[in-house]
């Protein structure tokens, strides 16, 4: 016999379900193929239970960019001060370009793209990313040195998040992964001689 998941699981698993199939669509396939009924496709649930959830595009996309934001910023605040001095600065540059080259950075990207002319849309998302970026500093000027009051260390975090945006960018229309070796190599070796390692 069979144990049966009473309602409120299976409506917690079906809410996810949707959030992580909204994540893919954007970030697969953009802003106008995430609706409603495609997430709901993805997801393998009818559009019936899916608008049971989210009964509008508006408060599908609301949704995911919560989620997408609070994946984010509890990657970022990971720890990695605890790596020998050459390997804690590799990896928090690793860490940040991961961020900004994986699938959340893209399908939050399309909703940004989407916000530059919508308003209402890029009220919703300004907050959660000004959030998200707060988190992001935070954990890099941690990782990268032990005064969180030294002002370079704050520049070369800054500067890291930057590069690492712009890596993501370039990697949305291609795949930028052999460049962006060279590049994060790069910029590892600047960063440890900016701090003096």
């Amino acid at each position: 016999m069979t144990e049966r998941i009473p309602q409120q699981e299976r409506s917690r698993i079906t809410r996810e379900g949707l959030l992580r199939a909204a994540v893919d669509v954007l970030a697969e396939q953009g802003w106008a193929a995430a609706t409603v009924a495609t997430v709901a496709a993805r997801a393998g649930v009818s559009r019936g239970a899916a608008q049971h959830h989210f009964p509008t595009r508006g408060a599908l996309v609301t949704a995911t960019l919560e989620q997408i934001f609070a994946d984010l910023t509890a990657v970022t605040s990971e720890t990695t001060a605890t790596e020998p001095a050459g390997d804690r600065i590799a990896a928090v540059v690793d860490r940040a370009v991961a961020i900004y080259t994986g699938k959340e950075f893209k399908a939050a990207l399309q909703v940004w793209a989407a916000a530059a002319s919508d308003p209402a849309l890029r009220e919703l998302i300004l907050p959660l990313e000004a959030k998200f970026a707060r988190a992001a500093h935070r954990m890099t000027v941690q990782a990268l040195g032990p005064s969180d009051d030294d002002q370079r260390i704050h520049r070369i975090a800054q500067l890291t998040l930057d590069l690492a945006r712009g890596l993501g960018l370039a990697d949305t229309l291609s795949d930028d992964s052999k460049r962006r070796a060279q590049v994060v190599a790069t910029y590892i070796e600047l960063v440890r001689s900016a701090l003096g390692e």
